[in-house]
């Protein structure tokens, strides 16, 4: 039940991720004013990120810090409504995205420390699931709401009144962990397996024995790359795709809502059949074969638009897959990560994702207005693809 004020609050965020950028449009902003915007907001997020995931985990106080996530994205999206002007409402978002990224670590960590190790990944599936059936909600209100005629003020006041529904129910639905202990057993476990395989293999080597398998530890580092360059191509392709579909397939508004409700559904599906059971070494394996095929599908829309072969109908269908591979790919990271990054350095796997959507958020719409969607999108192929590439070093 505690997922409930999630919910609402990402059902607010899914509207938003589809109408802020066409309302920056509508205020006389360019492709370039939205990509300075979201990528000032990302880079906020990064020290945020590394504060908020550090102090949590010190003080324990996870419920505090989702509560402060909500009630500040209520207070600035009614700010929203009081003005007009670009310049002032890049700060407000930029603000907002800072004390978003607040509830982030926290729930990783009520996740993380309410399940055993072997239900991480299902438990984080379930969760992201839950949400994304949230955000697929907010995307249908958004479709409803453009097709009624819903004004701009309006929209914001309803995305306000969800977070404040978020708020509200977390005070009374969220609690923090009473013991705080499941990570540092896997970072132990871990340490163990290790140093036993490096025993074992030292074993077979003094016993003049053939030694076929390779010793090799998890590199962090090399998955922190992995990690922002996936997020970078992801921004790369996605900052500007409202404005692609809004101008260069001259699409309505409430269609530009529909395509991203198809992907939405796609990530709802990606989530819970991530939470199927597998095997941990075929975890890893799996995210870099997605990796890969994101490189493909962004390639082959690409393809599709430039032949003008139902460009529409493609890029929905690709969205799709888009949206389901996605839910696998985040599923398997967040697992992978809450192993990898010890207690206090929580919010570590926000700031790579931020860094990456940060310099992606602005070089997307910067590439779009410079050379043309085409061009964009064939760079954020190329990174997916690099991004394939250094995640084969990890494991």
């Amino acid at each position: 039940m505690w997922r409930l004020g999630f919910f609402f609050h990402e059902t607010s965020f899914g509207l938003l991720s589809v109408f802020i950028p066409l309302y920056v449009i509508t205020l006389g902003g360019s492709l370039v004013d939205i990509g300075i915007m979201i990528s000032v907001a990302l880079f906020a997020a990064i020290p945020a990120s590394l504060f908020l995931g550090y102090i949590c985990d010190r003080t324990r106080r996870y419920k505090f810090y989702i509560l402060l996530s909500f009630i500040s994205a209520t207070i600035i999206l009614y700010l929203f409504t009081l003005t007009t002007s670009i310049g002032l409402f890049t700060v407000l978002y930029v603000v907002m995205s800072a004390l978003h990224v607040a509830h982030e670590a926290p729930k990783n960590v009520l996740i993380a420390e309410h399940y055993s190790h072997e239900e991480w990944r299902k438990s984080y599936a379930f969760y992201e699931g839950f949400t994304e059936i949230g955000w697929l909600l907010g995307l249908l209100l958004g479709f409803l709401i453009s097709t009624i005629g819903f004004n701009s003020n309006s929209t914001l006041l309803l995305c306000s009144g969800l977070n404040l529904l978020a708020f509200i129910l977390s005070i009374f639905l969220v609690a923090d962990p009473i013991l705080i202990f499941e990570r540092r057993l896997v970072s132990i476990e871990k340490k163990i397996d290790y140093t036993y395989r490096g025993v074992l293999a030292a074993s077979k080597v003094l016993d003049g024995m053939s030694l076929r398998e390779k010793l090799k530890g998890e590199s962090f580092l090399a998955f922190g790359i992995g990690l922002v360059l996936f997020s970078l191509a992801s921004s790369v392709f996605f900052t500007p795709l409202p404005i692609f579909f809004s101008q260069e397939l001259a699409l309505p508004t409430s269609m530009v809502f529909v395509i991203y409700m198809l992907s939405s559904s796609g990530s709802v599906a990606g989530y819970f059949f991530a939470g199927k059971r597998t095997m941990p070494t075929e975890e890893k394996v799996q995210m870099r074969r997605i990796v890969l095929f994101k490189s493909v599908l962004v390639f082959s829309l690409v393809a599709f638009v430039q032949l003008a072969v139902q460009p529409t109908v493609f890029a929905a269908i690709i969205l799709v897959l888009m949206g389901f591979t996605y839910a696998l790919y985040y599923v398997f990271t967040l697992s992978l990560s809450m192993a990898l990054i010890p207690a206090g350095r929580t919010g570590l796997f926000n700031v790579l994702i931020s860094l990456g959507g940060a310099c992606g958020s602005f070089l997307g719409p910067l590439l779009a207005q410079a050379a043309g969607f085409l061009p964009q999108f064939l760079v954020a192929s190329a990174v997916f693809f690099s991004a394939y590439v250094i995640l084969r070093v990890f494991s």
